[in-house]
């Protein structure tokens, strides 16, 4: 095992808590290991994957992610690839070639994978020795960012008879340790967690008004000497505090998901390499972010949750040298997050009606998320939450997701294509290219409603129009992704179902608002900040830190809601006109409320009503103070 470390991994010993979370997987047993940001969680199944003998599965949240963890891999001389949408027809079928010659050690796969019944058929004949879960606190659902596709790797596990498992998280609390070792079969012996004191960390609370938090942290950022990541909640924020930071002479981009994936490339390699100085994002950057100096991470808004919080500082002073942590903490934040939180919850009537139209489709059928989620106007990601909560009732599985279209253009003539194949694919070929339908330059075509006219499997007309493209015959772009589903059982009266998940959503939201109360509670804290978020995690600290704002004697600040402003006679009577238009997409008063606080549902987005002077125009007030004027309306 050492000597392994030292030849693969360049280390002559192991870090706190990696030896044992190693010994139990190589002795056959199950492990959850709750390691801060930094910890070393990667070395805890790539070192046992060389090892054991058979394949290592290793589940990932983020394509990024699992990018850099298998250049990583190939740098060290390890065997391991990775299987995600980015991929293109030879690169998925080289790494299927390889993990059947059992030339592969590692390959990450993003949890949805697992939807693919024919992924799990191939995973069924393979040696698989160990899975590894990043992330796996979302299997829980009161994670903190919760993935409903992860709460079904349990029992898929279960199912594909897999010998051991290991959950790994950088952030677990108590009660969603416990959920991930009872889902798991983990035994208590073998849940290790690392302290989450890190000694060169000074924490600090701001509180502060929001007009003087831009140059309040303009002033701090100037007193920091080294790299910083400054933490926004919303994407215009990101770009306009990044804007003004760069005009007061301070290097800093933008990162947040709205970008094109090439910016966002650019603008973390700048970040890590040390041309730019400051990164100012949404949490959609930092999964898997290494570098070592950062010397402070601000957080500008209110994190969602203390969880959120953890692993954001996490990044910070990785090197072991001190680094800044501090959160400006500003009271006008909570109607924002109060109201994203809010705007995740299905009306009753939407949900029932989201259920009752999936579960009248018959035995087999497909939909799209995004179809369902503008018809039942709600999220895209809830409506997934709701198929997945029905398929762990048992209701439904997954089969598969597929592309609905497929377009295709010509780079040779047709009689070229056909040259040198066999008479039955050629007229095989010759009966999909008549059937495209032709649009400009492009010829479109639908293999599902294909399949059935040439009464021959969809998966031979798509391998068809693959090969065509891989022999440079065509450009071949797709679109429109299905999920593919089969009745399991009758569920007999839909208000049942629809009940149980009416109140799940009702329960995940009120969890959601107590970790808002939390990180309020920081500030109000009076004993140490460094105890009061261990204390969190289940960890006393034997004494105050003594490197916080509490420790040095800045005293404790309660952070008071402001006061709601009363809505004027003219935002009335914008109401009351918006009401006597009758838009079909804001018939209900939680539907009417979400669209005044700003919150876009897919159906208003869909009828292009956020265009209108009423969108968000009760975006300060808080959610419940505009459903009941909703309600009047």
């Amino acid at each position: 095992m050492l000597q392994t470390l030292r030849a693969r991994f360049g280390h002559d010993a192991f870090r706190e808590g990696q030896e044992h979370v190693i010994c139990a997987l190589l002795n056959g047993r199950s492990a959850l290991a709750i390691f801060p940001t930094g910890g070393g969680k990667s070395l805890c199944y790539q070192l046992p994957a060389l090892l054991l003998d058979g394949l290592t599965l290793v589940v990932s949240p983020l394509i990024a992610l699992m990018r850099d963890q298998v250049e990583a891999l190939h740098a060290k001389g390890i065997s391991g690839a990775r299987l995600d949408s980015t991929l293109d027809a030879d690169q998925v079928r080289d790494v299927y070639e390889r993990l059947e010659a059992g030339t592969l050690k590692l390959l990450y796969i993003a949890p949805e994978r697992f939807s693919n019944e024919a992924f799990r058929q191939r995973v069924k004949r393979l040696p698989v020795c160990l899975i590894a879960i990043d992330e796996a606190h979302c299997i829980s659902e009161w994670g903190h960012n919760f993935r409903p596709d992860y709460l079904k790797l349990a029992r898929i596990c279960r199912r594909l008879k897999i010998p051991r498992i290991l959950c790994l998280t950088a952030t677990a609390t108590p009660k969603v340790a416990r959920d991930i070792r009872k889902a798991f079969r983990i035994a208590a012996t073998d849940h290790v967690q690392l302290s989450f004191h890190r000694a060169n960390l000074d924490l600090r609370v701001t509180p502060c008004k929001a007009v003087e938090r831009k140059s309040l942290l303009l002033e701090k950022l100037i007193a920091v000497d080294g790299p910083a990541v400054v933490y926004v909640t919303r994407q215009e924020t990101a770009e306009e505090l990044a804007t003004f930071l760069a005009k007061n002479g301070l290097s800093a981009r933008a990162y947040h998901a709205g970008l094109p994936a090439e910016f966002r490339a650019d603008a973390q390699s700048s970040f890590m390499v040390g041309d730019t100085r400051i990164i100012v994002a949404t949490i959609a950057f930092g999964m898997g972010i290494d570098k070592s100096n950062i010397r402070a991470v601000f957080h500008y808004n209110l994190p969602k949750s203390l969880e959120n919080h953890t692993q954001e500082i996490g990044r910070a002073g990785r090197d072991g040298l001190p680094a800044v942590c501090e959160m400006l903490a500003c009271s006008e934040d909570l109607t924002v997050l109060e109201n994203f939180i809010y705007s995740d919850t299905p009306s009753p009537r939407a949900l029932g009606n989201l259920i009752d139209r999936v579960l009248r489709l018959g035995p087999v059928f497909d939909v799209s998320p995004y179809e369902l989620s503008t018809i039942c106007d709600i999220r895209p990601g809830v409506v997934s939450t709701v198929m997945t909560y029905l398929e762990l009732d048992g209701i439904i599985e997954a089969t598969g997701s597929f592309y609905a279209t497929y377009r295709i253009k010509l780079l040779n003539k047709q009689e070229k294509i056909l040259a040198g194949r066999a008479s039955g694919e050629r007229k095989f070929i010759q009966q999909i290219l008549a059937s495209g339908e032709l649009k400009r330059w492009w010829l479109y075509f639908y293999p599902t409603l294909l399949a059935e006219k040439f009464k021959c499997p969809r998966e031979k007309i798509v391998a068809a129009l693959n090969a065509l493209q891989a022999a440079g015959d065509i450009i071949l772009s797709v679109w429109g992704v299905r999920h593919g589903h089969k009745l399991k059982k009758d569920p007999g009266d839909i208000k049942q179902p629809t009940a149980r998940l009416i109140e799940k959503f009702q329960s995940r939201e009120q969890a959601d608002l107590a970790r808002l109360r939390q990180v309020l509670a920081l500030s109000a804290y009076r004993g140490c900040l460094t105890g009061y978020l261990t204390k969190h995690f289940g960890e006393k600290l034997e004494a105050p830190c003594g490197h916080c704002d509490r420790c040095r004697g800045v005293p404790a600040k309660t952070i008071k809601r402001p006061k709601s402003r009363r809505i004027t006679d003219e935002e009335i009577l914008s109401v009351r006109k918006l009401v006597d238009e009758k838009h079909a997409a804001l018939n209900t008063p939680r539907q009417l409320a979400k669209f005044l606080c700003g919150m876009a549902s897919p159906a208003a987005t869909r009828a292009r009503l956020t265009r209108n002077n009423a969108f968000a125009l009760l975006a300060d007030l808080p959610f419940a103070e505009v459903l009941v004027i909703a309600e009047a309306a």
